[in-house]
């Protein structure tokens, strides 16, 4: 595709956990708990207005699902902020602190002041029905592959709750509370993050996943959270002649670039959706109509089991609800996603139909009956009465929304590459200021103290060991993105003995810990310390380089036991150097006719000989070397 032809342009923004301390208004911890919770609260969600008498679109919406929320609370790291009980408490000064170390990497401008401000969050995330959340800094950029990107805003804010399912297993009552409530764990509640948000200057689907990797290095030479969760990405995209709609939970960055093509192919087909039914005089019939006397004997187990079956007219659709918009994923689906939020699994369309038990008698008497013709389409819904009626009603508003092409929405991001709709995109009347916690102002002292203690970046950081330790750039590449460089230096700082082998240190880091933990073994046993006491082994030549990953394997079963003992008892400390010469002497005395023919060419399948014999109880450098001396002699 022609990116530039279609207009494409992207934004992203990141949300990082900051690994502080306690929570950004409250002093509860911020790890997660593993425990069974302590107590729970329940709540239902209703719209308001805002300070200006409007209510924001899409928490109607998602008021109109009549939606409730039950909350689990935990002693230490839950408390009456949490549950929106009591007043937040003083802004943690350890996240802003943190937030304007990341902003100054991002070579951004910070503002004079701190203000809290209230976000409206209409999902049960938050308590409250708001997030808090204040800017930070404003204006910075970032160098990339493709180019400068802009970073228009950076903003300190509390994370969300977390949302949990119940176990499946258990019994109805608890299906029930599952089937009743959205659940929510409330530690992670509160957790200082931060938002930073790109404008839309990226115009290609490879440089969006060159400007998240830049800003995931640029975030972990800082103190955030790492591992799962902890790093979440959300992404905008729109084409000239689409509209913007922005992509939840786009983790996965080598799917980054399939995301952003599928993206545009949806919006393509929607706009040649609009454009074909406005050839067409289409219209959607504002009206319901009750099918239970076309499939009162229908053998379709959806329908049969259903209380109330009802359709609605598209005029002008036939063909274009089957047409796909994304890979195997067709406007039908899109339609549904609406119809869904009503409580219902799904819907049956004549662009599909007959099929799912309805014969095609029953699609011709429903045509008959409804009076279409060949150029219409119908949307049917089975389910209890009520919620066959609103998810109905959905559909009649998803399908007028084809009129205007692509919709401004809220998606989820999906494992294949695709996208599903989630609610519409909130509009700007959902921020108010914070009136419990005063503003902080933001002094050039502390700004110039960050700026002159700034954390190295992954780039710099790179280069300097590559220098420094004479790595290949491959390797050092690996130990920068794999966040083991610290580590590296850690450990070669604790071995005192010069002779330290940098390359095998780096290797076992950036590659041999993978393939063990790939393998089964449980590596998170393995510190630092372990590693030292291994790479001493190594480097007072009491064992060789093949002997360290399976002392290493052996630690992942006992991370307690001795590693110079592993080595003695699996036979792997190296023996002394006149033990090893008499094993080659011995080797090349049995093998002298082979030297004679092929001199130095011998040197191979002899030294196959020597570390067979030897069993990894030699170092190869040292072997080989007395082994060229052997041959020389002889010849």
């Amino acid at each position: 595709m022609n990116w530039s032809e279609l207009g494409l342009k992207m934004g992203l923004e990141i949300h990082q956990q900051l690994n502080t301390k306690h929570k950004l208004f409250c002093p509860c911890a911020t790890e997660l708990v593993d425990e069974e919770f302590d107590k729970e609260i329940k709540r239902n969600l209703r719209p308001t207005q805002s300070e200006l008498g409007q209510i924001d679109r899409a928490a109607l919406q998602e008021s109109l699902r009549k939606m409730k929320f039950n909350y689990e609370t935990y002693n230490y790291h839950t408390c009456l902020v949490e549950t929106d009980d009591e007043p937040p408490h003083d802004l943690n000064l350890e996240a802003l602190e943190l937030s304007m170390v990341i902003a100054t990497l991002l070579n951004m401008h910070m503002v004079d002041e701190f203000h809290t401000m209230r976000k409206q969050v209409i999902d049960g995330s938050n308590t409250g029905g708001f997030q808090r959340t204040g800017l930070v800094a404003t204006n910075g950029y970032l160098d990339t592959p493709h180019g400068k990107v802009a970073i228009e805003n950076l903003c300190l804010e509390e994370d969300a709750s977390k949302r949990v399912a119940i176990d499946s297993k258990n019994n109805d009552s608890n299906k029930e509370k599952s089937n009743n409530y959205t659940h929510f764990r409330l530690d992670r509640l509160g957790i200082p993050l931060v938002e930073i948000t790109t404008d839309p200057s990226i115009h290609h689907p490879e440089q969006v996943k060159e400007v998240a990797y830049a800003l995931g290095q640029v975030l972990r030479s800082t103190n955030v959270k790492r591992g799962l969760g902890t790093i979440r990405q959300d992404l905008n995209i729109s084409i000239a002649k689409g509209a913007r709609c922005e992509i939840k939970g786009v983790q996965n960055l080598d799917l980054m670039p399939k995301i952003v093509e599928n993206e545009v192919q949806r919006q393509l087909k929607l706009v040649y959706i609009k454009e074909e039914l406005e050839k067409r005089n289409a219209k959607v019939i504002d009206e319901i109509y009750d099918l239970n006397s076309i499939f009162e004997n229908s053998s379709s187990k959806i329908i049969s089991a259903a209380e109330s079956v009802k359709g609605v007219i598209l005029k002008g659709f036939n063909g274009l609800i089957g047409l796909e918009v994304q890979e195997n994923r067709r406007f039908g689906t899109e339609i549904s996603s609406y119809a869904k939020k009503r409580g219902v699994s799904g819907i049956f369309h004549t662009d599909e139909l007959p099929a799912y038990g309805i014969t095609k008698e029953e699609v011709e008497s429903m045509r008959k009956y409804l009076k279409v013709d060949d150029n219409d389409a119908i949307i049917i819904v089975a389910h209890d009465d009520d919620v066959t009626t609103s998810a109905l009603e959905e559909v009649i508003r998803r399908a007028n929304m084809a009129f205007e092409g692509v919709i401004e929405e809220t998606r989820k991001s999906l494992d294949d590459g695709n996208t599903e709709y989630m609610r519409p995109l909130p509009t700007s009347n959902r921020m108010y200021l914070e009136t419990d916690i005063p503003l902080f102002k933001i002094e050039k002292d502390s700004i110039e103290q960050i700026k002159n203690n700034l954390p190295e970046l992954p780039d710099a950081k790179k280069e300097r060991i590559i220098k420094e330790y004479n790595l290949s750039d491959d390797l050092a590449n690996q130990l920068v993105r794999r966040l083991k460089a610290d580590d590296f230096e850690f450990i070669i700082s604790k071995i005192s003995d010069s002779n330290v082998d940098y390359t095998t240190i780096a290797s076992v880091l950036a590659y041999d810990l993978k393939e063990i933990k790939r393998e089964g073994h449980e590596i998170s046993n393995i510190t630092n310390n372990l590693l030292i006491d291994i790479f001493t082994l190594l480097s007072d030549s009491k064992i060789s380089k093949d002997g360290v990953t399976p002392i290493i394997i052996e630690l992942t079963k006992n991370p307690n036991l001795n590693p110079e003992l592993i080595a003695k008892n699996k036979n792997l400390l190296l023996i002394d150097e006149s033990a090893v010469l008499d094993v080659i002497k011995d080797i090349v005395a049995e093998n002298t006719v082979m030297v004679q023919e092929r001199k130095m060419g011998a040197i191979g399948p002899l030294m196959g000989m020597a570390m067979g014999k030897l069993k990894g109880k030699a170092d190869g450098k040292v072997v080989n070397n007395l082994l060229k001396n052997e041959i020389e002699k002889l010849i």
